[in-house]
């Protein structure tokens, strides 16, 4: 009885506002992941180990509901869809994970969710330059798309060439030898916790953020890749589940070559297990049946507008766990691609507006048109009616 009452009580809520919950569950899920992968990578999992994992955990999950629930719109498999499968893996899975986790293990978690705000920009630039977007600048909606992309890539940019100094550092310095004793227990605790889950120190961070950009680069081909499939393959779990089965095929023959340690296949601890059945579950799981469901019913301008909230989380999550610093550059190149971002998907919404008021004003000209014509084919049929029941009367009663 308790579960049904609650089931009737979440059902009575709007709509709209179970759509902003579950963006914003989506995007603690999501900010979860990025400082779960650091800890990951700082614990000592393999790069290459942790996505296949990833990867078998996320395919059992998607593969009983892309079995049954799409029964009857999955279309019979050839090897042209094999083909274009194995290229998806490749792009949105292999590059996509591949290239994240490099670029994670070189800079940090805040940074890594602040370049993933320019995909919307990315995927964009890259439908136009294969003619799937149109982009007119003599109106406002292409002049605030082009802006964004010129935006997001200067942030990416200034995110990459530029670190600048430290802004913020969530370790309290001792400035004097009379700091109190337990000032120093507190420093003591962070830096050994530090040493295990923080921030890695001495990596090449410009070389991290050219690998963040591959992983934006190749998600955004993902997207625009994945458009064409869909349309002949209508089947969207169907799909994802065949990408992540060739993308962890990919995965697992690349460890197998590569990584040479026995030992890495093998858990080392239960935060190890945490983080990877995290995201498998959460990330990959959990997360893509949310984001499909806000797709269908909230569409995927309004999925889009929440991704910086996921870098302001992240921040928080990583500051707090993590103990990382945020530096200038970094903070000025989120800003510019959050910016990028609002304005290409204020010029998506302005488009849409224009495309629905011109189909408006094209029905009611048609609507208009086929009733004027109804109008006259009734007063040319009426008129031959009444000249054939009464052929006598005269054409003009005006003299009567």
């Amino acid at each position: 009885m308790a579960d049904n009452s609650g089931g009737r009580m979440w059902c009575s809520i709007p709509e709209r506002f179970q759509l902003h919950v579950a963006m914003l569950a989506l995007q603690f899920g999501y900010a979860g992941f990025h400082v779960v992968s650091r800890a990951a990578l700082n614990m000592g999992v393999s790069k290459l180990v942790f996505p296949v994992y990833r990867n078998i955990i996320a395919f059992l999950l998607l593969l009983p509901f892309a079995y049954f629930l799409e029964k009857k719109e999955r279309p019979a498999i050839t090897l042209n869809f094999l083909l274009q499968f194995f290229l998806l893996a490749l792009v949105g899975i292999t590059a996509n994970q591949g290239f994240y986790l490099l670029g994670l293990d070189n800079t940090s978690p805040t940074f890594a969710s602040a370049i993933q705000n320019s995909v919307p920009a990315i995927t964009f630039l890259m439908a136009v330059i294969l003619r799937i977007e149109q982009v007119r600048l003599n109106r406002k909606d292409g002049i605030g798309k082009v802006a964004g992309t010129l935006f997001c890539v200067a942030g990416a940019s200034v995110i990459t060439l530029y670190k600048g100094p430290t802004i913020y550092s969530p370790v309290p310095p001792l400035h004097n030898s009379g700091s109190s004793n337990s000032m120093e227990e507190s420093l003591v605790v962070f830096e050994s916790i530090s040493s295990v889950l923080g921030d890695a120190k001495g990596k090449n961070w410009t070389l991290g953020c050219l690998y963040l950009i591959g992983h934006c680069l190749s998600w955004s081909g993902w997207l625009v890749l994945q458009a064409p499939v869909l349309k002949k393959y209508p089947a969207r779990l169907s799909v994802t589940s065949y990408t992540c089965f060739f993308g962890l095929i990919q995965f697992l023959i690349i460890a197998l070559i590569v990584e040479r340690d026995a030992q890495a296949w093998i858990f080392q601890s239960g935060g190890e297990v945490f983080t990877i059945l995290y995201a498998g579950v959460v990330a990959s799981g959990i997360a893509f049946a949310v984001q499909i469901w806000c797709i269908d019913r909230g569409g995927p301008v309004f999925v889009a507008v929440y991704q910086p909230v996921q870098t302001l989380v992240v921040a928080i999550m990583a500051s707090l766990a993590l103990g990382e610093e945020f530096y200038l550059g970094g903070i000025i190149g989120a800003g510019l691609i959050i910016v990028g971002l609002y304005l290409v998907l204020w010029g998506k919404n302005e488009e849409k507006k224009f495309a629905r008021e011109v189909a408006a004003i094209t029905s009611s000209t048609q609507q208009e048109h086929s009733s004027s014509s109804s109008i006259i084919r009734s007063s040319s049929h009426h008129a031959k009616t009444s000249s054939l029941a009464q052929p006598l009367l005269p054409s003009s009663t005006e003299n009567v």
